[in-house]
């Protein structure tokens, strides 16, 4: 082990792979044109490497280049094609979400309430699944839009997303899904799987932070959104502004190899969180795993332990292990996650959650060194309160 605690915060964010870094590094010095430039040979070369990064990123979700717009983050991506689809399509006026999606999901739709919109938020069940007879019900002759993610990064969830856009296709909807969680286990075809829109997260996938994308199909039934930044017409006049050529070449690079290497590392990271949790429920008493028992996240291990505060745990470990009580993308406050309150209400269990997630550079050793510690950990709180 290192002076450094050990991450097992991969929902969160995944470090860099050297690959990718590799990868970005000479367009921060060497070939540092502009993208636009392309009278010159420095902007030819910028040019060729975003369009190199658009062939990868597309090759990994079965798109066509022309189908990818680059965006400064998945949460970009998302506001981009809820706001964007409803602008460029003013006759329709009813959406259906769920009630666990991302803040970058919710929030755009709380916007189009706002602005007369009607939506549908569709409840889940305890293990964190939408219903599909409850989706079937709710879309009307005015749906414009169904958007549900295709894995929870809290609880590990893995929704039925390609059943959804079947049942939303076939209603005459678009789909949208955030794949930021399942691009690095999972082999995605959005034509197959029935994607409209879907935003990509680069971070997520050992790639650099501050870059993401939107697929917009542009086969039938073809999916139209405006543009809500305007200047200089950049990603076919839907995002403006000076592409961020270094890392976009970072996503192209993290996404091409998330997509050679999801099989073997969802076995891994499997794996990893099966021992991990073996280790743990032989230490302490009260230990239930949240979210789907088998429909998850292969590296997402979200946990409530009886009578364990999370942050109590969190502070008495944290030199030694880094994990998450909840969301870290949705606010510094303590309180229990929209995702939990949904599956849970206001219990024990929901407010006790925490989640242990793997990923590509994590060991067996330090999964059942953060196991034992953990153990530790516990029965010494569990001795404080008694």
């Amino acid at each position: 082990m290192t002076d450094r605690p050990i991450y097992l915060d991969h929902n969160a964010t995944t470090p860099v792979d050297k690959r990718v870094l590799d990868a970005m590094l000479p367009y921060f010095t060497q070939e540092f044109g502009n993208a636009s430039s392309v009278e010159h040979r420095h902007g030819n070369a910028a040019a060729e490497a975003v369009r190199l990064a658009r062939a990868q990123v597309a090759d990994a979700i079965g798109a066509r280049e022309n189908e990818i717009i680059f965006t400064g983050s998945a949460t970009e991506a998302s506001n981009m094609a809820i706001l964007g689809l409803a602008k460029a399509e003013p006759e329709k006026r009813h959406a259906i979400t769920s009630v666990i999606e991302h803040p970058a999901v919710l929030e755009p739709f709380r916007e189009l309430e706002r602005l007369g919109w009607s939506i549908t938020y569709l409840d889940v069940d305890e293990s964190g699944q939408v219903s599909l007879d409850g989706l079937r019900a709710s879309l009307r002759a005015d749906t414009a839009l169904v958007s549900v993610m295709a894995g929870n990064n809290e609880v590990g969830t893995l929704q039925p997303f390609r059943e959804i856009g079947r049942i939303a296709q076939d209603a005459g909807a678009l789909f949208h899904t955030d794949l930021a969680q399942v691009m690095t286990t999972q082999r995605i075809d959005v034509a197959k799987d029935n994607v409209h829109l879907a935003s990509l997260s680069a971070h997520k996938a050992y790639g650099p932070k501050g870059i993401g994308a939107l697929y917009v199909r542009s086969r039938g039934p073809r999916a139209r959104i405006a543009p809500l930044v305007f200047g200089g017409g950049q990603e076919r006049g839907l995002r403006s502004g000076t592409l961020n050529v270094p890392l976009i070449v970072g996503m192209g690079e993290a996404l091409a190899i998330a997509a050679r290497e999801a099989p073997k590392h969802a076995e891994r990271l499997a794996n990893l969180s099966r021992i991990f949790l073996e280790r743990l429920t032989r230490g302490v008493a009260g230990v239930r795993l949240n979210g789907h028992p088998t429909e998850r996240l292969p590296g997402n291990v979200s946990l409530s332990i009886d009578g364990v505060d999370p942050y109590a745990l969190m502070r008495m470990i944290s030199n030694v292990v880094s994990f998450s009580a909840s969301s870290a993308c949705s606010t510094n406050s303590v309180e229990t996650s929209h995702v939990l309150l949904a599956m849970f209400g206001e219990s024990e269990r929901a407010a006790s959650a925490f989640r242990i997630a793997a990923g590509r550079m994590t060991t067996e050793e330090e999964m059942l060194f953060a196991a034992d510690t953990i153990v530790e950990a516990c029965n010494r709180l569990s001795r404080l309160v008694a």
